[in-house]
């Protein structure tokens, strides 16, 4: 992922069109004429030899002969083999960015059997040019007056970019945008995204100060952990929108297990995207309603909606539509309903939706608008209507607008249903900037878009909560039984060592006991307490009571010897091929009221491992109530993950049934999250059923699929928390400090810490007074990506046996690593102990060790004693800033200094 050079290919200062053409509908003479419409200040040069001039501009035979060099090229040249030539010639005169818009490179070969992609890509990635496609329909960026596309249309100036890899699709939101007079920061097709992938594009749009939220159409990722980094530091600036499409259930067909079965990709993408903090919508008519939304609504603090309608149908349409998407009705309060009968006809609904009467005025809209808007029980107002020949709908919309405009806090959304009659007031509520649709449903959904965005963006901000217990896994233990497996070829590992692995992650499972004969099945059974289940033990058996492979509450040797026998009987005939090793013999499981789930991990061909939960037993696939994250996890992650399926409402306790310890299904999701972040190997595991209640969880059926992997974590989609980079330092007064990566737990006592530094601490830390910093804040210096940000924090013991942090220092990076922003800060009571310095080296280490090429920071510079002590190791002051702020920059490539510490 890397953002270098974008700017040449988003900002162009000028431009070349390779393959421009007189031609009518050739992609050469479109671009020309996009290109020469709009308002781009810079020179615009076409490249072809066929012409002297195109469009009235005169042209130039090749790029060679180009009076300078373009900062983008356009290329959209007919034949497809001349395209690498032509790069190098750009890149030779010093272009750093092309658009490739000519299809079709991928299909033509070399004489080494190497394609025109590969080429082109070689010269481009040698001469650090950044590619746009190929098969791009281009760029258009309003903002600048620039449209160089070939499409259609062009693009209305706005705050919205849309970025997509369909083309078809592009046109389509510029057709539909066009009419609902919304306007694009960028319009950006990436086209077959063989240089430039989403991840480059949200890094750059992320931090574009004209965009003020982003839409993405999404059809593949490539770089799983560099789109998610992306996508996680872009929402947490802005909105950001994704429609998904192929969901298709490919990836599940060949798997092994109830989990990997479940796994669908489409089912995979959506939890990315609420771990990212984005806003998943699915089809074209949504991702309408969610642009709609984006550029007019306000901020969604609840999900409780009111309903203003002159029509009984609609609001009735719009309550079902609220009660399936996930809202919800707004009670309102009694003082509520009574000033609505003071202002409105009897014959009102008098609950919500608040039917008016069909023949509503615009002053009746008002009335009710603003006492609901006023209403401390509403989130929000949907203000419908459907033309009758009792009212004007362009009157009450006017009504309503100037309804709006006195009371801007408010969140209000219309419907005005309809065709004809209500195009005009449509677009009176768009000129207005309120958000307005066509139909119940969309309004409804785009509502619920609201609230589920406000989810996800909260999610990012929750502090977690730790471990009810801490668990130190027994790796070697699961190492013994994997690397076993493995050996022996891959595969998955039979029942009793899956429960092993299991348990030696603190996942609790039922006693069980391998029998490779009925005669000693029995054997085994009795000299366990009380009835017992047996169960086929084959690796080429899923479900084993589809074959009759599962008999329980088995009573003794006799009666357990006979009932092996009789299944074998019954499995070879069903099953005549299968592989039997013998027989599981295991306590039965006495939790009567305990609820079935099912847990486990599937590997996704994009976003790696996922981590799914629901509802087990043997129907969990026609049941398919699951839900699915991305690890790592914490409680809180394994909590959402928990509250997004059907039968968490079961875990609340019903009909005299306690509830269950959700602490203890938290707790095991976090276990398994841990178990594939160490153990690469593990491709699949089911846990089903997994027993839930009172009491905790327990397994009573576990599988895991292992194979050949490399190891680290770089299959994870998102990078875990470093435990390899903690250690521990000996201050000089004999305390010792663990030194490790900043976890979102520590956000509690991160305000603490901040608490205890003085006036001065602050001032040279923030470059002002801070007296207190705010959640919001405060998550995003805890709740890290750790692939591109670290921070260090020195953790010390209190004497009451708590913990307490001392200091900390922190590097953003950008996304082409080239230079890391650090800051560190120490208490200033501790000041001289070393820990400062220390923590300041195991900083510059690391971002040396990932290949940084410089760390720089801002001093202030009466901060003397910082400055004296960035000097030491190694800063060198580069410029002055505003007169006060010397900014400080350390060449990782150069050898660390030596000599004393002055500070010390």
């Amino acid at each position: 992922m890397s953002t270098r050079n974008l700017k040449a290919l988003f900002r162009p200062q000028s431009i070349a069109v390779v393959g421009a053409s007189t031609s009518p509908k050739t992609i050469g003479a479109l671009v020309m004429r996009n290109l020469l419409k709009g308002d781009f200040a810079g020179p615009v040069m076409p490249v072809t030899p066929d012409h002297p001039s195109v469009a009235g501009v005169l042209a130039y035979p090749d790029v060679a002969c180009l009076p300078q060099a373009p900062d983008l090229a356009l290329i959209c040249v007919q034949k497809p083999e001349t395209i690498p030539g032509i790069l190098g010639t750009l890149a030779a005169r010093g272009t750093k960015a092309a658009c490739i818009m000519t299809p079709g490179l991928h299909l033509v070969s070399n004489e080494d059997g190497s394609t025109k992609l590969e080429e082109a890509l070689s010269v481009a990635r040698a001469n650090d040019m950044r590619i746009l496609g190929p098969n791009s329909m281009g760029i258009l960026v309003p903002g600048i007056g620039l449209n160089a596309s070939y499409s259609h249309e062009s693009a209305m100036p706005g705050k919205l970019a849309f970025v997509s890899q369909s083309g078809a699709l592009c046109t389509a939101v510029l057709d539909w945008a066009r009419d609902k007079e919304i306007g694009f920061s960028h319009f950006i097709h990436l086209g077959d995204t063989e240089g430039v992938d989403f991840g480059d594009v949200l890094d750059y749009l992320g931090s574009d100060p004209m965009t003020r939220a982003i839409l993405l159409y999404v059809e593949t990722i490539h770089e799983r952990r560099n789109f998610m980094s992306a996508a996680r530091a872009a929402a947490r600036n802005k909105p950001v929108l994704a429609i998904k499409a192929g969901r298709s259930r490919e990836g599940a067909r060949a798997a092994a297990s109830h989990t990997g079965a479940l796994a669908g990709s489409d089912a995979v993408f959506d939890a990315a995207m609420r771990r990212a903090g984005m806003l998943r919508v699915h089809d074209i008519e949504e991702i309408f309603g969610a642009v709609e939304t984006l550029a007019r609504a306000r901020p969604m603090k609840g999900k409780r909606l009111a309903v203003i309608t002159n029509g009984g149908g609609i609001g009735v349409i719009a309550a079902d539509d609220l009660s399936e998407l996930g809202g919800e009705l707004a009670a309102l309060p009694d003082e509520v309903i009574d000033k609505l009968n003071a202002v409105l006809p009897n014959t009102w609904s008098h609950i919500n939706p608040v039917d008016i009467g069909g023949d509503a005025d615009g002053e009746r809209y008002v009335k009710a608008l603003t006492i609901l808007s006023e209403c401390k029980a509403v989130d929000a107002v949907l203000v419908m209507h459907a033309p009758t020949a009792l009212s004007d709908p362009g009157d009450v919309a006017v009504a309503v607008i100037k309804s709006c405009k006195d009371r801007p806090r408010a969140n209000v959304m219309t419907c005005w249903v309809g065709a004809e009659a209500v195009r005009h007031a449509r677009h009176l509520f768009s000129g207005a900037g309120i958000p307005t649709y066509e139909t119940p449903r969309a309004a409804i959904q785009a509502f619920t878009h609201l609230i589920q965005y406000r989810k996800n963006q909260e999610l990012l901000m929750e502090v977690p909560a730790s471990a009810p217990t801490d668990f130190v896994p027994d790796t070697r233990r699961a190492r013994f039984l994997i690397e076993a497996a493995i050996a022996k070829g891959g595969g998955t590992l039979n029942e009793p060592e899956a429960k092993s692995v299991l348990e030696a992650y603190g996942i609790p499972s039922v006693e069980t006991h391998v029998a490779p004969t009925p005669a000693l099945a029995g054997r085994i059974a009795k000299t366990m307490n009380g009835p017992v289940a047996l169960k086929i033990l084959s690796p080429d058996i899923l479900h084993k009571s589809d074959v009759g492979g599962v008999m329980l509450n088995l009573q003794g040797d006799f009666e357990v010897e006979k009932a092996a026998y009789q299944m074998l009987d019954r499995v070879k005939e069903v099953y005549p091929t299968a592989q039997i090793q013998g027989f599981t013999v295991q306590t039965m499981a006495r939790r009567p009221g305990a609820v079935e789930l099912i847990a486990g991990v599937a590997t996704d061909p994009v976003f790696g491992p996922v981590i799914m939960f629901g509802q087990g037993g043997i129907a969990v696939e026609i049941i398919a109530d699951r839900a699915m994250a991305l690890p790592p996890l914490n409680m809180n992650l394994a909590a959402e993950v928990i509250s997004r399926t059907r039968v968490s409402r079961l875990l609340e306790g019903y009909r005299g049934r306690a509830p269950v310890n959700r602490q203890a299904i938290e707790l095991a999701l976090v276990q398994l999250s841990q178990l594939v972040i160490d153990f690469p190997e593990i491709v699949e595991l089911d846990i089903n059923p997994l027993f839930a209640d009172s009491q905790g969880v327990l397994a009573l059926d576990a599988r895991i699929t292992v194979a050949k992997a490399k190891p680290g974590t770089e299959r994870l989609a998102i990078r875990p928390y470093p435990k390899e980079l903690e250690e521990i330092f000996t201050m000089k007064d004999g305390r010792e400090v663990l030194i490790r990566p900043i976890r979102p737990e520590d956000e509690p006592n991160h305000h603490i810490f901040l608490s205890k530094l003085t006036p001065e601490d602050i001032r040279f830390r923030f470059f002002g007074l801070v007296h207190e910093m705010p959640h919001t804040e405060m998550a995003r210096l805890t709740q890290i990506d750790y692939d591109r940000e670290m921070a260090f924090i020195g953790e010390a013991r209190t004497e009451n046996g708590g913990k307490e942090t001392l200091g900390v220092v922190r590097t953003v990076t950008d996304p082409d690593n080239e230079k890391a922003e650090f800051a560190v800060v120490v208490r200033s009571d501790l000041k001289g102990g070393g820990l400062a310095k220390r923590l300041m080296v195991k900083i510059i280490d690391y971002s040396r060790s990932r290949g940084t090429h410089a760390i720089a920071g801002q001093v202030l510079r009466d901060n003397q004693r910082m400055l004296a002590f960035v000097q030491h190791l190694g800063f060198v002051p580069m410029r002055t800033i505003d007169g006060d702020i010397v900014e400080v920059e350390l060449d990782l490539h150069q050898p660390p200094p030596t000599g004393p510490d002055p500070t010390a």
